[in-house]
């Protein structure tokens, strides 16, 4: 199906969006952008859903609802790509804090992608029936940006879909696309740790509590949960990303707080590790003589994403037959086409969220945006390992993460046009 849109402009749009990222529940630029493309092309478009999400709604006789999704937002990271379209732009975080930001995850190239396939199915509304909705999300990153759009009456708006379709670029080659059926991204639970202590002169630590040690003490602690409280055949990760206390060398503060992140694939795993990190943080507290307990304040939480097997399978008969029609332009830019079914992901996503408020099918895949030459002598199946990565590839949420626009894009909006066919009449 040819879209109304050019590679040429495809690359445009993409490096307006990736000039100019913001972050979480701040997409009013990129949703102004996306709800006049949609206007443009007669769909029906409602404006801030949670916030700053953007649908449209296509209907086109009768048939099923399919819908595609997008996320928009960008990270607080400063960009070292040194491409001519890199980001120059800064915001404020939550946190408080000045920094560069960037689109570190793709979600340029994902909503760049939807407005392509948006404008395609709009464009040949002859060759399916059915209504096809198209939703814009924010705050992904932050693992509430479908929560939101569904507690501010997505589906009052759209009505009820029949499916739920999506894909994310990842550091596979271009012309890979993963599709995994059942779980196939990790939950993810991240949370604020206060340690309070008692603060004071450096020359007196015996006056005071050092919640600085304390930290110390339990970011170590911590890294026996997953090696000493998982078992070998179930797999965890707990990260501390951020470590704050102080601010001179010579005085003891009141306070320390770590960031603190986990990873897992079983809800029963979850709940021992969450616990296990919930004793270890009270207990080295009680052991520093702290004044007053700990404080957990949860940021962020994300389900287990998962696939549904069915419809992931008949998905991916439509995502192959796309590929090869593709073979041309894959090959072209070194690569070969192929859908690949790798282990689950540890990162993670909260599309799913979309599905479950629904009661229906989810099918997410995963779009290879990197050059293939780098992958010459790659093992595919440990090609998303963000540890085994080949050399000039950056994984997602690096300041060097670069996808390359073509045939990236164009491969993207063929994928999400063929997958919603399939689903539509």
């Amino acid at each position: 199906m040819t879209s109304p849109l050019t590679t040429a402009e495809l690359t445009d749009i993409y490096t307006d969006l990736h000039r100019h990222p913001e972050l979480a529940f701040e997409e009013h630029r990129t949703a102004g952008v996306v709800a006049e493309r949609l206007r443009g092309w007669g769909y029906a478009v409602h404006e801030g859903v949670g916030v700053t999400g953007v649908v449209g709604v296509l209907e086109n006789g009768p048939g099923p609802r399919v819908l595609l999704r997008a996320d928009m937002d960008g990270l607080p990271v400063t960009e070292l790509t040194g491409l001519p379209y890199a980001s120059t732009q800064t915001a404020t975080t939550p946190e408080g804090d000045v920094s560069g930001t960037m689109h570190a995850c793709g979600h340029d190239v994902h909503v760049t992608c939807l407005l392509g396939a948006a404008a395609a199915l709009a464009a040949h509304r002859d060759t399916w029936s059915g209504a096809l909705v198209v939703v814009f999300q924010p705050a992904e990153e932050l693992g509430g940006g479908a929560r939101a759009m569904v507690a501010d009456g997505l589906y009052d708006r759209t009505g009820r879909p029949d499916v739920v379709l999506g894909q994310h670029v990842v550091p596979l080659p271009v012309g890979v696309v993963n599709l995994t059926a059942g779980p196939a991204m990790a939950a993810s639970d991240a949370f604020r740790v206060t340690l309070h202590g008692k603060g004071g002169h450096g020359s007196s630590p015996e006056a005071t509590v050092d919640p600085v040690v304390m930290a110390a003490a339990t970011v170590m602690r911590l890294q026996g949960v997953v090696s000493r409280e998982v078992a070998a055949a179930d797999s965890a990760v707990v990260t501390v990303g951020s470590v704050r206390a102080g601010t001179r060398a010579n005085i003891i503060p009141e306070t320390a707080e770590l960031l603190v992140n986990v990873r897992s694939f079983a809800e029963d795993v979850r709940g021992r590790v969450l616990t296990a990190i919930r004793r270890i943080v009270d207990a080295e507290a009680a052991a520093s003589g702290a004044p007053s307990s700990p404080e957990l304040e949860e940021i962020s939480t994300f389900d287990l994403l998962v696939n549904d097997p069915v419809a992931s399978e008949r998905t991916r008969a439509v995502l192959s037959r796309t590929l090869e029609e593709q073979r041309t332009r894959i090959e072209t830019a070194g690569g070969r086409p192929v859908v690949v079914s790798l282990p689950p992901l540890p990162g993670s996503e909260d599309v799913g969220e979309l599905a479950t408020a629904a009661g229906v099918p989810l099918v997410y895949w995963n779009l290879g945006g990197f050059p293939a030459s780098l992958y010459a002598d790659v093992d595919l199946s440990r090609a998303t390992g963000m540890g085994s990565l080949p050399d000039g590839v950056a994984p997602n949420h690096s300041p060097y993460f670069a996808p390359v626009p073509e045939p990236t894009l164009d491969l993207g909006v063929e994928l999400l046009v063929a997958a919603a066919r399939e689903w539509l009449d």
